[in-house]
């Protein structure tokens, strides 16, 4: 079991949640990510949203299925979608795997005629598509595949907290695998503007992995104006997963309910 990190968040090193790196197509990495990354604060939230089953349920960037399967478990009836093979090969190994639908795609291109009422994108994946360009396609995914009376739910970090510092000062922490102690450790590389790159090394008794990241930080209004030209409006917008309200000095998490733009 992965030691819990300070404020309880999701790592997401390498964001292969949603774009298409080296990294998540590395098995072990993939393997990796699921320790990393249990079930907690922010997947519970998430699954109040969706209220009494069944509901249908879309999670964009679903890893290694953690909320999915843990939505398929209470009746929800889920599509999860990921573009890292070795990542829904995770997913597809655990229990309930067989209640969900698996597609090998990303937020921007996947397609399909169903149509949902909760499009999820958690784990700070949007913070991982770096232009609006990116960012507007996967909006215009949400839209297109929810229902008229529909939700859309997704966070991203407040551009406000000092995260590089944050990071820089963050200690190493332990992760176990079948085969052993993994000592997990971030180095921030820059700062620049919206964008914080760092790197995640990931030590074993005989090698260490490496994965790179880039991540953008946008202000609430930023957001909030590419949802509207997606044809989604925001109606509620919380600053921690307890459901308190947003505060833009204070808040770790900038975490977005919208619906379509009737």
């Amino acid at each position: 079991m992965a030691e819990p990190l300070p404020q309880i968040e999701r790592s997401n090193e390498g964001c292969g949640i949603l774009m298409e790196t080296m990294e998540y197509r590395n098995p072990l990495i993939a393997e990796l990510y699921d320790v990393a990354n249990p079930w907690g604060p922010d997947a519970e939230f998430y699954a109040s949203l969706a209220g009494q089953p069944p509901r249908h349920v879309l999670d964009l960037g679903c890893g290694t299925g953690v909320f999915a399967l843990g939505l398929a478990e209470r009746g929800h009836r889920v599509t999860a979608v990921d573009p890292a093979v070795p990542m829904l090969e995770v997913a597809k190994r655990k229990p309930h795997a067989e209640r969900v639908e698996w597609v090998e795609a990303s937020a921007q291109s996947y397609r399909s005629t169903k149509r949902f009422d909760l499009i999820v994108m958690m784990g700070h994946a949007f913070q991982c598509l770096l232009t609006d360009t990116e960012m507007l396609g996967a909006l215009e995914t949400m839209h297109l595949h929810l229902k008229p009376d529909g939700r859309v739910a997704f966070e991203t970090r407040n551009p406000r907290i000092d995260w590089r510092r944050e990071w820089a000062g963050r200690p190493p922490r332990k992760l176990m695998l079948e085969a052993g102690e993994v000592i997990e450790k971030l180095e921030v590389e820059s700062d620049e503007g919206e964008f914080v790159s760092f790197r995640t090394h990931y030590g074993f008794s005989d090698r260490t992995l490496t994965t790179a990241s880039r991540l953008r930080f946008l202000s609430k209004e930023h957001v909030a104006k590419l949802m509207a030209q997606a044809g989604l409006t925001v109606v509620e917008v919380f600053g921690d997963w307890d459901g308190s309200a947003f505060d833009a000095a204070r808040s770790r998490e900038i975490i977005l309910i919208a619906e379509r733009v009737v």
